[in-house]
């Protein structure tokens, strides 16, 4: 049991265990390439194709989820979601060849595509204005660690059971999760009978908040896109993510195999390499979560707690991954490979707070668009380069790609990314969208 005054943060565990089986579940088939390149029999193209096909089924459903998860609350979504990936992940180990594959990674993507725009939605109805970077980035936290423990984990049940039996095996790392959610979460905390008054009203920012425990958080009103697809500083938010996203498909798709093909090693060698980059961008996404609210509880300026984080911790990823495929020295190689993908991930949190920033009762809507650009560049990062490394036998230009992306998402983020200006205009303009009560 939660002491008093902290069961918000039993959400934040609850969010921050299904997003690491969300990230296992979706990484695993990286480690399993060469198993099935081998008994299946396929290419580079095809495996390019197999790898990107989850970005097109969570494209669809990550934004549809944004909407489904403001009008209905993430309890119902994220619950049908789990149970549908679960299934999907299971699926996968019985595909038989390309068109079986192919499909099982849309369906999985399908599935998981309401993750995130739940995850924002809970943080912003449960988490206090000051504290909401903070959650973020203990809950985002759960990809690289995810991506760290998961190699190893994935690795050894290959070693152990095939490449069939680790997806069978994957499958009770999410059914645990679903009765959990059921019980402990409510779409609002004045629902949860775990909920304190005192952590009700610090929730609320110290205003005193009446109890309805029938009553959903879902938000009517019509939504006003013009807002969210037009507004400077989300679209910088959403431009800067999607390059965030090609760092992050690239590294948790290819690097496995980047590292068998330049460096020759085995299955188990790659997973045991895999780690230190992202056990590193795990320490860093919590550091900058805290940083974040840190900076934005002593200065009052969303520009230099969120946007900063996101220039800086861009251009720094942009200057590691340059000299990455020339290098020759594997011990070299790790180190940049460290620095692009925990400095690419660091500010993640900041991303996600800025949509709770500028559009707080259309939160998980505007997540929605925005991992749509995510989903987006998990089909073309693993595509584009399969189809690099075919043509050109190597990473080298996979790599200087990704820099230029990077380099591009520094100069929007700086020129157009203005939270303090964007915000006061949106709470100013008292639209109806974002007045709405909730049922």
């Amino acid at each position: 049991m939660a002491s008093k005054g902290s069961f918000r943060w039993i959400v934040i565990v609850l969010l921050f265990y299904i997003t690491v089986a969300n990230y296992i579940d979706r990484s695993a088939i990286a480690f399993a390439l060469g198993d099935i390149k081998t008994e299946l029999g396929l290419g580079p193209s095809e495996i390019g194709l197999i790898l990107g096909a989850f970005g097109l089924g969570y494209a669809v459903t990550t934004f549809l989820g944004g909407i489904a998860v403001d009008r209905w609350g993430a309890r119902a979504v994220l619950l049908v979601a789990a149970l549908l990936w679960t299934a999907s992940i299971g699926v996968t180990g019985f595909a038989g060849g390309f068109l079986t594959l192919y499909v099982a990674r849309t369906v999985l993507g399908v599935a998981e595509g309401p993750n995130f725009p739940a995850l924002t939605g809970a943080v912003s109805r449960w988490l206090a204005p000051h504290e909401r970077a903070i959650a973020l980035g203990n809950t985002l936290v759960a990809v690289p660690i995810a991506l760290a423990v998961g190699a190893p984990i994935s690795t050894q049940l290959i070693h152990a059971f095939g490449w069939r039996g680790m997806f069978f095996a994957l499958t009770v790392i999410s059914g645990i999760w679903v009765p959990l959610w059921l019980i402990f979460f409510r779409n609002d905390p004045a629902q949860s009978s775990f909920v304190s008054d005192a952590e009700l009203k610090h929730i609320r920012g110290g205003v005193e908040a009446q109890r309805d425990r029938t009553a959903g958080h879902v938000v009517h009103g019509v939504t006003d896109w013009r807002l969210l697809l037009t507004n400077r500083t989300l679209l910088a938010n959403y431009w800067a993510f999607f390059v965030f996203g090609y760092f992050l498909f690239f590294f948790m798709t290819w690097l496995p195999n980047y590292l068998s093909q330049t460096y020759h090693l085995n299955v188990r060698e790659v997973g045991l390499f895999a780690i230190l980059p992202w056990a590193s961008a795990a320490v860093l996404l919590v550091a900058l979560g805290y940083l974040s609210d840190y900076l934005l509880k002593h200065t009052g300026s969303l520009r230099k707690s969120r946007t900063l984080l996101i220039g800086v911790s861009q251009l720094i990823a942009a200057l590691a991954v340059i000299p990455i495929g020339f290098i020759a020295s594997l011990p070299l190689a790790i180190a940049c490979i460290t620095v692009a993908v925990a400095f690419s991930m660091g500010a993640n949190a900041s991303y996600y707070a800025i949509n709770v920033d500028i559009v707080p009762k259309r939160a998980a809507t505007a997540l929605g668009i925005m991992d749509t650009g995510f989903a987006l560049s998990g089909f073309l990062a693993p595509a584009i380069t399969g189809w690099v490394v075919s043509a050109s036998g190597s990473f080298q230009y996979a790599f200087l790609l990704m820099a230029g992306l990077a380099l591009s998402s520094v100069l929007v983020v700086l020129l157009f990314h203005r939270p303090d200006e964007d915000r006061v205009a949106e709470v100013n303009s008292a639209r109806p969208a974002f007045g709405a009560t909730a049922d």
